[in-house]
């Protein structure tokens, strides 16, 4: 499974996107950053978007996204209370046209909203998906991936945004990678907290919690990261990685994990 990170922070920059990542180019999560940083032919090769909540910055792209590509449907993923949110306030026709319905100017749906329930696997675009609930200020999801079959299989686990209490999903999941959380640097907990965040203090916890319930720590990749602290985030997880014991990394918009 090829991840590519198109925005890694929650703050938007010259150098710096929103979330949202891509994986083996046909499978968007999020969608802060999917068309400033996709050429027009490489968005005609994603298939489906999910979606983990309906805050700005993870659903900005989804209405150029469907503008770009009005010769197809493409489908987007979430909960229902999520896809209703982003039908009523983004694809409402007057922010911006109706795309996921038939009476548009085009005359036809180019976006298919579809609603999935949390806990009940489902196929979308070649991989299993499962939808997690996750501790956020608003309903929020994340997302296990899964690819191969039952012999040879590859799971990675979108987790952002969360709060503390991001452990509730893991007797769910057994990921080669997770993708999480972790917007502030541990001096403002406080800030990450009340904000429904992770930061690298809380992100340990949760990260012990893993391995005393899975019994291992896969790959870890934070993301959704204040770009205004990033130092102080990078030095934070450099002393995480010593306590734990685990590979975390901080990846940047452009960079590409591979999981096998």
């Amino acid at each position: 499974m090829k991840i590519r990170f198109l925005g890694a922070h929650n703050e938007e920059s010259r150098s710096t996107r929103l979330s949202s990542v891509l994986i083996d180019d046909v499978l968007a999560v999020d969608a802060g950053s999917l068309t400033c940083e996709l050429t027009f032919e490489e968005q005609g090769k994603i298939q489906a978007i999910l979606v983990s909540h309906s805050h700005y910055d993870h659903v900005r792209a989804i209405p150029a996204f469907g503008f770009s590509n009005t010769q197809r449907i493409t489908r987007v993923f979430g909960t229902r209370q999520n896809l209703e949110i982003i039908a009523s306030h983004l694809l409402d026709g007057i922010i911006y046209p109706q795309l996921s319905i038939k009476d548009n100017f085009l005359e036809r749906p180019v976006l298919e909203l579809c609603p999935l329930e949390p806990f009940c696997p489902i196929e979308v675009a070649g991989y299993e998906i499962t939808a997690l609930p996750l501790p956020h200020l608003i309903e929020t999801v994340g997302y296990a991936i899964t690819s191969g079959d039952s012999g040879r299989q590859t799971t990675i686990l979108y987790a952002t945004d969360s709060g503390p209490g991001l452990s509730q999903v893991w007797p769910y999941v057994s990921p080669q990678l997770i993708i999480v959380d972790t917007t502030f640097p541990s001096r403002l907990e406080k800030l990450a907290v009340e904000g429904g965040h992770l930061c690298p203090k809380t992100l340990m916890k949760e990260l012990v919690d893993f391995r005393s319930t899975r019994g291992y720590l896969p790959r870890i990749a934070v993301i959704h990261r204040s770009p205004r602290h990033e130092e102080e985030i990078r030095l934070d997880i450099q002393k995480t990685n010593e306590v734990v014991g685990c590979s975390i990394e901080m990846p940047d918009e452009g960079d590409i994990i591979s999981v096998e």
